[in-house]
């Protein structure tokens, strides 16, 4: 049984009217998703630490890339960059999903706004054919205009 909160919450954006996802992302970004995800993720570090114990071991004495290993170095040192890059991509796409969200729920609020709005000048109209402008109530059958 898992225990509430051990889980990780993806946000299923194809149900969210105001965000683009699936077919409708350009393959970058459909990319930068994957990339984000899976790098973020604790099965990357731990993959990234059998990989450097490996080729560390792999190397002890006999291997191409003996102690201090400047190889592995270069290879880290160029994986380092690209992480940098995908990670900025990846900030990019968050901040487009932040601007459509926002966008979408100022568009809402004005909606609303514009609907209390209509309910309270209706309900104002209500009140004053009920209690006309004196503010008793009428006696008799209400007229229609």
């Amino acid at each position: 049984m898992a225990r509430p909160g051990w889980h990780i919450h993806r946000p299923d954006w194809r149900r969210h009217p105001a965000v683009r996802a699936g077919e409708q992302l350009t393959l970058g970004e459909r990319a930068a998703d994957r990339l984000r995800n899976i790098m973020g993720s604790w099965g990357f570090v731990l993959g990234s630490l059998l990989f450097l114990a490996g080729w560390m071991l792999g190397n002890r004495n006999v291997g191409f890339d003996k102690y201090p290993f400047i190889l592995l170095n270069l290879v880290l040192s160029c994986l380092a960059a690209m992480q940098g890059a995908v990670l900025l991509i990846a900030a990019k796409r968050e901040d487009q999903i932040s601007s459509e969200l926002a966008r979408h729920d100022f568009e809402t609020n004005v909606r609303a706004e514009q609907l209390v709005t209509d309910i309270h000048r209706m309900t104002s109209e209500l009140h004053d054919r009920a209690f006309g402008t004196d503010g008793d109530l009428r006696s008799g059958p209400a007229t229609s205009e």
